[in-house]
């Protein structure tokens, strides 16, 4: 994408009064590894954006700086209108932002119920769609585990638990990072299918996952970020009958 029509994207995206959340023009740095450079990503209520790249192209970066855990040293990010560049995570999650981070970070030592029960809460409307009934229904491994501790899980069963506590946060937006890795094919063709439901009931989701064919089909439209700059932004049907892109910038 040309760089003008990138900024003029970008302005009109700031400008959306359906965006949940903007982020324009993001340079964030590991010390002096400079890791994103000038990105622009932005997501609106109930679209499915896809985000994707090779290993160490900075999808994790970009996540962690819109969600308060990275600081960009330049750049600007907003939730539904309001910046959040400077604030702190709990701030921007209490805004219906929720995060499945790679790596789980379940609660080892609590319960399946306790994990859950404990980020029960109302959606920033006020709505409480997501239930422990209904993320039981959802994860039916996990109402046959209720008691056991969240170490005492298989990967996939930890995935599950961690994708049913964000759900119980009721957000506007859920964000997956590295939604099946490490998973067993069926497993992770599992978790896809709930994705896939998530989005089907409104609420806008974020996804990174090594599977970009699986990603692709569950997605309204999908970000390549190479070397921390966007190289492609398109629509979900658009990427599929583009396989020179998928050559270029995602093919190993």
């Amino acid at each position: 994408m040309p760089p003008s029509r990138k900024r003029t994207s970008a302005r009109r995206m700031s400008n959306d009064a359906d965006a949940l959340i903007v982020a324009s023009g993001l340079h964030t740095y590991y010390g002096a590894s400079h890791v994103l450079h000038g990105v622009d990503f932005s997501v609106r209520r109930g679209e499915s954006v896809g985000l994707m790249g090779r290993n160490g192209m900075g999808k994790s970066t970009l996540l962690k700086s819109m969600l308060g855990l990275v600081r960009p040293r330049e750049g600007r990010v907003s939730v539904k209108g309001e910046e959040v560049t400077t604030a702190p995570p709990h701030r921007i999650a209490r805004m219906g932002v929720a995060y499945v981070p790679e790596g789980r970070g379940i609660f080892p030592n609590l319960s399946v119920r306790e994990n859950l029960v404990m980020a029960a809460r109302a959606g920033t409307d006020g709505r409480r769609d997501w239930t422990l009934e209904r993320a039981l229904a959802t994860f039916p491994r996990l109402a046959e585990r209720l008691g056991h501790g969240g170490a005492q899980l298989s990967g996939g069963e930890q995935q599950m638990l961690t994708i049913g506590r964000a759900l119980m946060t009721n957000p506007d937006l859920l964000i997956l990072d590295e939604a099946t890795e490490g998973l067993a094919p069926l497993i992770a063709r599992e978790i896809m299918n709930i994705v896939s439901t998530v989005r089907a009931s409104g609420i806008a989701t974020v996804i990174v996952d090594k599977n970009f064919g699986a990603v692709n089909a569950i997605t309204d439209r999908n970000v390549i970020l190479v070397k921390g700059e966007v190289v492609y932004s398109g629509t979900a049907d658009a990427l599929r009958a583009a396989p020179d892109v998928h050559l270029r910038y995602l093919g190993v």
